[in-house]
């Protein structure tokens, strides 16, 4: 597939903020209406979207620590989060 050439291969930052709020937000639906608890619901989804992104940064080919936000950064972002709700009693 050919690419524009003015159009930019890498999303800017601002839409990948709004990707992770809009899954952020889905994930927190997924977890309140979850079985298992909110809490361990929770962490577990982000969990998922942590490896999930992480995926995509390698078959996107993208650089971690780049100019711009990437996937790279929506995974350490979603891992930092799991971190801060493992920690939290159930």
């Amino acid at each position: 597939m050919a690419h524009h050439p003015n159009l930019p291969r890498e999303l800017r930052s601002t839409q990948v903020l709004v990707r992770c709020g809009l899954r952020l937000l889905i994930i927190t639906g997924f977890a309140w209406f979850g079985s298992i608890g909110f809490a361990r619901g929770f962490a577990a989804l982000l969990w998922m979207a942590a490896i999930l992104c992480a995926l995509v940064g390698i078959i996107k080919r993208e650089r971690p620590f780049d100019g711009m936000l990437n996937h790279w950064d929506e995974a350490v972002a979603y891992a930092a989060l799991f971190c801060l709700a493992h920690g939290v009693p159930a």
